[in-house]
């Protein structure tokens, strides 16, 4: 089976992260898998770094030319983003290919836009949501989804790398807090920041470390550092490509979003046995769900400091969270099972 991947996103984010996984287990399964994606950016030097068949090309007027020229070569279509989608789906009719989607956020679709969003997704074969969150908005538009949430790979530590690291940031004998978000309004690093400076009025023995790239919110969020006096224990340390390494510096992993589709750093935390401490935001609430974290209200800075100090001051209660919430991820969050959910999905659109 030929199976074209898709996704031009810039940068390094949770979509392409999936996209990878997804397509190397693929082709570890037998499977003929290109990945379509935006010449010179991540998931394009990662895919060919990989060992994967992957093509580049500038943007949307390049994956239309592109599936105008291998309309015949593929019998799935996997598109992994809103953008490429509205490409895909307006040359569905000239395809000889089965259209699989998958939804990676939970926003809410404008009424404005109600009518041509739904006439796209109608087009699309077989829908998929990583989320009940995710998939909300389609469900509610009439559509049948797939849920198939995204999976995690355990990276084996790099202990030269973690040393360096804690003396350059001077972790010894301090409590690490941290997140992995971008500096975008969902992810509403302010709050994040204002939870710090709560948390840092009860006790001065932790670092805060933001791990992610830049984004809108960047500037406010330095002048609220600068503001608040935290300098000295807020540090933005940027994006890292050895991030799970950092995962096992964590005591607490804290995520503020005000949109989640699934929250996938959240699933990293699990894995390398970071307690979490995150918002009732999207798709959150299924991953702390039984105990695996505590949920906090969007927005409520207060709240997320008591649990960052609760956590801390209970061991017994944080590493109880840490093991239920490591084999829950470990069982439910595998990469061979997404890609068999997958595999099942290609298998039926192929067969029909």
């Amino acid at each position: 089976m030929q199976i074209l991947m898709v996704n031009l996103e810039r940068g390094w984010r949770g979509g392409e992260r999936q996209t990878l996984l997804t397509a190397t287990e693929l082709q570890q399964r037998g499977y003929h898998v290109t990945v379509l994606a935006r010449k010179g950016e991540a998931l394009f030097k990662r895919a060919a770094e990989a060992g994967l068949r992957v093509k580049g090309v500038g943007g949307n007027g390049g994956l239309f030319f592109f599936l105008l020229c291998h309309r015949k070569a593929f019998d799935v279509v996997h598109v992994q983003t809103a953008g490429a989608l509205t490409v895909v789906a307006a040359m569905k009719v000239w395809l000889q290919a089965r259209l699989v989607y998958t939804r990676r956020t939970s926003f809410e679709v404008k009424e404005a836009k109600a009518a041509r969003t739904l006439a796209k997704w109608k087009r699309v074969d077989k829908f998929v949501a990583i989320s009940h969150a995710a998939a909300q908005a389609p469900i509610s538009m009439g559509l049948e989804v797939s849920i198939i949430p995204s999976a995690v790979e355990f990276v084996p530590p790099d202990p030269d790398q973690i040393i360096a690291f804690s003396e350059e940031q001077h972790l010894a004998g301090k409590f690490v807090i941290a997140t992995c978000a971008a500096f975008t309004a969902e992810k509403d690093p302010l709050t994040t920041i204002r939870a710090v400076h709560a948390l840092w009025q009860q006790r001065q023995d932790f670092v805060f470390l933001h791990f992610g790239a830049g984004g809108s919110e960047l500037a406010a969020a330095q002048q609220l550092i600068q503001e608040l006096g935290l300098e000295q224990v807020y540090n933005i340390v940027g994006f890292r490509r050895d991030i799970e390494n950092m995962y096992r510096l964590m005591h607490v992993f804290v995520l503020t979003s005000k949109q989640e589709a699934l929250g996938s750093s959240i699933l990293d935390a699990f894995l390398y046995e970071a307690a979490v401490v995150a918002t009732r935001a999207g798709g959150i609430p299924e991953l702390l769900d039984d105990g695996r974290g505590i949920l906090c209200d969007v927005g409520d800075a207060e709240a997320i400091a008591t649990a960052c100090n609760q956590l801390l001051e209970d061991e017994s209660l944080c590493r109880e969270m840490v093991a239920k919430a490591e084999a829950w991820v470990v069982e439910q969050h595998a990469i061979p099972l997404m890609v068999d959910r997958y595999c099942d999905l290609y298998n039926h659109e192929h067969q029909s």
